[in-house]
């Protein structure tokens, strides 16, 4: 009997062992062996949540500002807003069209949506704010819009003026926010409003690092609007999100931001936009690479007519330059312009980079030779300014 219960006891022990050391077993295989994927929450976007914000739409005659991102799932906004029995009356579409697939800056006419029979008005064509007269029948305007967050990226200047023609008219406008892939630092110079354009509207830096639906709430709460007007704005919020996550977007935003590389490149290549320099637009990589006839470089590529580069800069010429796809971005980097500018100094600059730069202080520092990390010091007192400004907006931690 002794040596039963003995093993008894032993069998126990083991049993318990067994209990304690296999789930721990299992947990490292788990984050060590790729054939085990590591747990983790995912970020939910505003759009995802129609739960939340779908019975504040019911009964409602609502319009949406959308184009290819706006999706839940794979599934379109438009789409899910129909199944879950909103009145959809009318679709507004912002720079490269409903579809995003039109070039930058190409004027985008209006439309009918051939799947739903609804008029798409365009925002980006005679007209970049709705106009009283296409906001006539509108109880509530919906924006969803993904963003890459910086400020010559002209989505956030639609944002601006829908919610501008909004509260002249005393019109609810909802923001479904979504996850800045740029969020995680704030860098560049601060715009001068007498450079404002469509390409930079507010005193901000060119990375500014907030979701638009916080940058919704700061446009409203600085008084940006005309006549110091404010919108009657609800944001419904991303869940299980941080702005210092990495977050890689389901759909490119605009046809020539194809990856998650070409979005961190992006506020630091769009520089030379404002120059003789290409960004690749015609190739496969574009805002991953910078090049020109001209330049010195061990890298070339050949650009050439396609999607969303009808007439690419030095169409169907060799250009030399550097390939950025393995380039790690952790702040806004002006080596490559000044390196491109020293080779070629002569008519560098076209009248669109002053546009860009939000101030012609940057233009003028690259004229008289300061180094990236002098203009980059010379940011310092303006962005600590914002980030005092931008607090009370903050959604996110």
């Amino acid at each position: 009997m002794a040596t039963l219960f003995k093993q008894a006891l032993k069998d126990i022990k083991i049993y318990c062992i067994v209990l304690i050391i296999l789930p721990y077993a299992l947990a490292c295989k788990a984050e060590n062996d790729p054939k085990f994927p590591k747990a983790s929450i995912s970020i939910q976007t505003g759009a995802e949540s129609i739960a939340d914000y779908g019975q504040r739409l019911k009964g409602k005659r609502v319009a949406l500002v959308a184009n290819k991102s706006s999706l839940i799932g794979s599934t379109h906004l438009v789409d899910s807003l129909i199944s879950y029995g909103v009145d959809l009356v009318k679709i507004f579409a912002p720079e490269h069209g409903f579809r995003s697939n039109a070039d930058a800056g190409e004027l985008i006419d209006s439309e009918t949506d051939t799947k739903t029979g609804l008029t798409i008005e365009s925002l980006y064509g005679k007209n970049k704010k709705p106009s009283a007269n296409s906001l006539k029948d509108i109880d509530i305007v919906v924006y969803d819009i993904q963003d890459v967050g910086a400020r010559f990226y002209t989505y956030i200047s639609t944002l601006h003026y829908v919610m501008e023609a909004c509260g002249e008219l005393g019109i609810p406008v909802m923001v479904l926010d979504r996850p800045n892939p740029n969020g995680d630092y704030i860098d560049g110079p601060i715009l001068d409003t007498s450079f404002s354009s469509f390409v930079g509207m507010h005193p901000v830096p060119v990375v500014y690092g907030m979701t638009v639906g916080e940058y919704a709430q700061m446009i409203n709460g600085e008084g940006w609007l005309k006549n110091g007007i404010t919108c009657d704005l609800y944001v419904q919020p991303c869940k299980n999100y941080a702005r210092d996550m990495v977050y890689e977007l389901p759909v490119k935003p605009s046809p020539n931001l194809p990856n998650y590389q070409s979005i961190r490149l992006y506020p630091s290549l769009c520089f030379f936009e404002g120059t003789k320099v290409s960004v690749g637009r015609g190739t496969d990589f574009p805002f991953q690479v910078y090049g020109a006839p001209f330049l010195e470089g061990t890298f070339s590529f050949i650009p050439k007519p396609g999607p969303g580069a009808k007439y690419p800069k030095h169409d169907g010429k060799k250009c030399m330059g550097e390939d950025l796809r393995s380039q790690s971005i952790l702040f806004l980097d002006l080596s490559w312009l000044i390196k491109a500018y020293s080779q070629q100094p002569d008519d560098f600059f076209n009248s669109f980079f002053v546009k860009l730069a939000g101030t012609d202080h940057l233009k003028e520092q690259i004229l008289s030779g300061m180094s990236a990390e002098e203009i980059r010091s010379s940011w310092e007192l303006g962005l600590i300014k914002f980030r005092k400004m931008r607090a009370p907006y903050l959604i996110y931690n």
